[in-house]
């Protein structure tokens, strides 16, 4: 048990700039500024799509789904979220573990999203990072102060994909290591088990 307390320690109090340094196994500089914006503009004219299109929760939460498999480096995520684990799971465990992934970041973060019914979300600009470019956005919501979202891009997969958001200064990466491990925790390390709750949440 000791073993996964002293991972969620950790990664509870690492920062934001740790995440970024520690990009998902690959990741390089290759993708440009032009590539990287380009891609978010795609994001985010179907994010404003979705929010705009007066659908229902579950309906607009189906799309967002859509827009996490086609625009995100999905495998990268779910590795980098599973941490050290992913070693010790078997090819078919980490198949399941990256299916269950896929869903519940996308309910998670399209429920955050639909937030924004009501704004817009506007791209500014993008900088480069170690091993990849991001991508700085502003959401302009009704009835609220102007926030930044940011979208992390790389091409490591060998497309042009992003692998994590920042939306308020809250890192997608870090924090969904730090949840992982916390299912992982309660569950005593049993791997189908996160995989059954990720699947319920």
């Amino acid at each position: 048990m000791t073993h996964f307390v002293t991972r969620r320690t950790m990664m509870t109090t690492a920062s934001a700039a740790l995440a970024t340094a520690m990009l998902p196994v690959g990741a390089n500089a290759a993708v440009t500024a032009a590539q990287a914006t380009a891609l978010v503009d795609q994001i985010v004219a179907a994010i404003n799509q979705i929010i705009s299109s007066g659908k229902s929760e579950s309906a607009m939460i189906a799309d967002f789904q859509n827009v996490f498999a086609r625009y995100s480096d999905v495998p990268a995520i779910a590795r980098y979220a599973l941490g050290r684990d992913a070693r010790s799971a078997s090819p078919a465990q980490m198949q399941a573990f990256t299916t269950a992934f896929s869903g519940y970041i996308a309910r998670k973060y399209g429920r955050r999203f639909r937030e924004f019914i009501g704004g817009q979300i506007q791209v500014n600009g993008a900088v480069d990072l170690p091993r990849g470019v991001a991508v700085q956005t502003t959401a302009v919501l009704r009835g609220q102060a102007p926030f930044r979202v940011d979208f992390h891009i790389s091409d490591a997969s060998g497309r042009v994909l992003f692998f994590n958001i920042i939306i308020e200064g809250i890192d997608m990466l870090l924090s969904e290591r730090t949840e992982i491990g916390a299912i992982l925790d309660r569950n005593r390390g049993d791997m189908n088990a996160l995989i059954a709750a990720l699947q319920s949440t």
